[in-house]
């Protein structure tokens, strides 16, 4: 990477700033508006974090995460960059860095959801899902409700 960017891209999870992160995401996303703070640290230390970062101050402006089992599937969450620097490509930076390090896992397929950034992805390989797959979903409790305790399965060990 050249040192004479503005900005720089990091799999380092200790420079995450969780507060920083907590206002992007909470204040100027519309899928996890308002995210109490407990639930999105526990959402970063769930998952594998990046950020990109002013290479001046180490300010952090670009934040996403990756859920995956590190060997067949990933889902690319929470991509976000502050609202007054876009359009300089810091997405382009974050997303390149991501799929840099996904490339490496020889994963079989990475997921993501998106309203309005099709354009950013589909620059690195993404593609509307086929009809040849029939995703459904379950709609999980409200955030920041604890979760329920599982039954336990019959004959399962108690």
């Amino acid at each position: 990477m050249n040192d004479d960017q503005p900005y720089e891209f990091s799999t380092d999870p200790a420079r995450i700033d969780a507060a920083r992160v907590h206002e992007l995401v909470a204040r100027h996303t519309y899928w996890a508006k308002d995210r109490p703070r407990e639930v999105m640290d526990a959402a970063i230390a769930g998952s594998r974090p990046y950020g990109v970062y002013r290479r001046a101050t180490g300010e952090q402006v670009g934040f996403a995460r990756i859920v995956t089992d590190g060997a067949t599937f990933a889902w690319l969450a929470d991509v976000i960059v502050d609202p007054e620097l876009r359009g300089q490509g810091i997405g382009k930076l974050l997303v390149a860095g991501i799929v840099a390090e996904l490339d490496q896992l020889g994963l079989r397929r990475t997921i993501l959801a998106t309203a309005d950034a099709h354009g950013l992805y589909e620059q690195f390989g993404w593609t509307a899902v086929t009809e040849e797959y029939k995703w459904m979903e379950r709609p999980g409790s409200a955030a920041g409700a604890p979760a329920a305790t599982p039954t336990p399965h019959p004959g399962a060990a108690t």
